[in-house]
């Protein structure tokens, strides 16, 4: 059956648009058994989705689309403001979700310019039980 793997919702700001009762609900409607949430940068709507998920009977796939910083994370030079991939990562088991939730806090609390991002090494350290996916054809 075929699975979107690279959904953005309302909580991927300024770029989703999808509420998750609706996404939800479509998702049912065509006849598909599972759906994902990868919303740019952040989890913030991963609990509504997977409660919605769960209810509907749909298999809830959860990810994020993450911004990748050209060198480290910590780097906050002028003008590099768009100076970065983008890099979907779907948790394939508890493991890789405990990893997902590292890696979006960290690349707040660390890697934060103008996006929360991460690099390599951060990428490294919390690589296990991921899948990772390219993201969006333009940065």
């Amino acid at each position: 059956m075929f699975t979107h793997l690279h959904t953005h919702t309302e909580y991927s700001m300024l770029d989703g648009i999808s509420r998750i009762p609706d996404l939800v609900l479509r998702t049912r409607e065509l006849g598909m058994d599972a759906a994902s949430i990868t919303d740019h940068g952040s989890l913030y709507g991963v609990v509504d989705f997977y409660s919605e998920c769960k209810d509907a009977g749909i298999k809830p796939v959860i990810g994020c689309e993450m911004y990748v910083a050209p060198g480290s994370r910590r780097d906050r030079t002028p003008g590099e403001r768009r100076a970065y991939d983008h890099l979907v990562l779907i948790a394939q088991n508890n493991a890789g979700y405990r990893n997902l939730l590292q890696l979006v806090t960290r690349s707040h609390l660390e890697g934060f310019h103008y996006k929360p991002r991460i690099d390599k090494e951060l990428l490294e350290q919390h690589r296990q039980g991921l899948i990772c996916l390219s993201g969006c054809a333009s940065a």
